[in-house]
């Protein structure tokens, strides 16, 4: 192995990284650009994320500040049904879903003297399409009214000490999480919460308290939040399932592909200067060439096809490039290492990245055995005598004759 091919080789992984670097950009900008245009799509045309509020109720009080008294729900029983549907555009995977909420809640006249209770239920928001919605208080019927500004609010005469229910239900779609909030610092009673998801994976968002019970339901799980008598409760919510985004992996996949190609190359020139029959460095040009293969065909099948095929395809042709031209190049024990140190480095190195905060772990793992194996295989050799030229013979002196 001359130093002036090490130096070739160099200039050609240099070269093939800056290409990765562009590549990775490029992906990086349109996924952006397109998230930023479906992005506002989505929420318009689906749903935003959704956050409902406890309902409010109060009485009139001429002293108390505003000219109102509130009074707390003394029960509040409700179940959320969250069916995870997420939708596809672009480059991009959407978190929506569906939730099926269904509430009752009881309130109740504490004061000694009858009163006109009033109770207002604002909606999560007020520009998204609500399915079978129903507002019932006491005896009066479903609410035909509108909502104004997002919240319906109606009234009833209670009898001092009794008490009066209100249930509402409604379907609507959301993205990315879904909330159930209180007001500040107010006193929650008898407060029930069932939650049900058709999603195993679950995340509570930041902000929100842990469910008092869960239970395995199959393909799903069964949330429980009580609370009895807390003042300031905790938010309630449920944020959807990771998805995996194909404009972001295959940007990743590309950024990181130069370590790829690193411990490939460092392969080869040490398996080269083990059997005495190095590369030479157009050859590694073509090598690099069809690693580079692997990530723009990658990055342009995603458009018109699954992540998953488009990664295997992808694969397979990358290893038919490299296998075919190492069989030619140089034989077939050659081949199969090149192939199975392209597998390693290359598929499995990319496919990591499938799994979020497994792709750190997976590198460091490879890059310790692969020096492991390096400085295994490198020990024997004598590396004073492999970058030595090799001495000039003179030219045969010719005889006059």
């Amino acid at each position: 192995m001359k130093i002036t091919h090490l130096i070739a080789i160099g200039f050609m992984f240099a070269a093939t990284s800056i290409a990765w670097v562009v590549l990775g950009a490029a992906m990086k900008h349109r996924t952006e650009k397109q998230t930023e245009k479906l992005g506002d799509r989505i929420a318009d045309g689906w749903g935003p994320q959704l956050t409902q509020m406890h309902p409010v109720a109060w009485h009139a009080a001429p002293g108390a500040a505003n000219g109102r008294r509130p009074l707390a729900m003394s029960t509040s029983d409700i179940s959320v049904d969250l069916a995870f549907e997420p939708l596809t555009r672009g480059l991009t995977n959407h978190r929506t879903y569906l939730v099926d909420f269904k509430a009752t809640y009881e309130v109740m006249n504490t004061t000694p003297v009858s009163q006109t209770v009033y109770v207002s239920f604002e909606l999560p928001d007020r520009h998204t399409s609500y399915e079978n919605f129903s507002f019932v208080l006491g005896d009066g019927g479903e609410s035909k009214r509108s909502p104004r500004d997002g919240t319906l609010c109606e009234a009833v005469v209670l009898p001092a000490g009794k008490s009066t229910s209100l249930k509402v239900t409604y379907r609507a779609r959301g993205v990315d999480e879904w909330r159930y909030g209180f007001n500040d610092n107010s006193r929650v009673s008898q407060f029930r919460m069932v939650m049900k998801t058709d999603f195993r994976e679950f995340d509570f968002p930041d902000g929100t308290g842990s469910p008092s019970n869960r239970r395995d339901v199959g393909k799903g799980w069964e949330f429980t939040w009580a609370y009895p008598d807390v003042i300031a409760a905790p938010a309630i919510g449920m944020s959807m399932p990771d998805v995996l985004n194909a404009g972001p992996i295959t940007s990743r996949i590309a950024f990181f592909a130069p370590i790829s190609l690193l411990f490939f190359f460092s392969v080869l020139v040490l398996q080269g200067i083990e059997r005495g029959k190095n590369l030479h460095p157009m050859n590694y040009f073509f090598l690099s060439a069809a690693f580079f293969a692997f990530h723009i065909l990658l990055a342009y099948l995603v458009d018109v096809m699954s992540l998953y095929y488009a990664f295997g395809i992808a694969g397979l042709v990358s290893m038919i490039l490299v296998g075919g031209y190492m069989r030619v190049v140089s034989g077939g024990s050659f081949t199969i290492q090149a192939m199975t140190a392209q597998g390693v480095y290359l598929i499995l190195f990319s496919y990591t990245f499938f799994f979020p905060g497994m792709t750190g772990l997976a590198i460091t793992i490879g890059s310790v055995a692969t020096l492991a194996i390096l400085m295994f295989r490198s020990a024997r050799i004598d590396w004073s005598t492999r970058f030595k030229k090799p001495a000039q013979v003179p030219p045969p002196i010719l005889s006059a004759s």
